[in-house]
C-alpha cells in the first residue's frame, strides 16, 4: 500500500487520513471475519456435540447468521472501499 504523496491539491495530513481509513476498514473487515468463523465454529460444536434435532436446528442456524456476518463485511468493506477509490 505505499503511495507517494505527490498530489498538490491535498496536503499530507489529508492523504494520511485516507491511509487511516483505509488501514481502518481493513481492520474492520478482518473482525467481521473473526466474529463469523466464531459464530460458525460454535455451531458446528453445538451440532457435534448435541446430536438432537433441536441441537442441529440451533447449530445450523448460527453456521448461518456466521456466513451471514462474512457476507455483511465483505459488503460493507467494498462499499466503503469504493467510496474512498475517489479521494486517492
Amino acid at each position: 500500500m505505499a503511495r507517494t504523496y505527490q498530489n498538490k491539491k491535498k496536503i499530507l495530513r489529508d492523504d494520511l487520513a485516507i491511509d487511516r481509513t483505509i488501514l481502518a476498514n481493513e481492520r474492520t473487515l478482518l473482525a467481521y471475519a473473526r466474529t463469523s468463523l466464531a459464530t460458525i465454529v460454535v455451531g458446528g460444536t453445538i451440532i457435534h456435540f448435541i446430536p438432537t434435532s433441536g441441537g442441529y436446528t440451533f447449530g445450523a442456524l448460527l453456521i448461518l447468521i456466521g456466513l451471514g456476518i462474512i457476507g455483511i463485511g465483505v459488503k460493507r468493506f467494498l462499499e466503503v472501499k469504493n467510496d474512498l477509490k475517489g479521494l486517492i
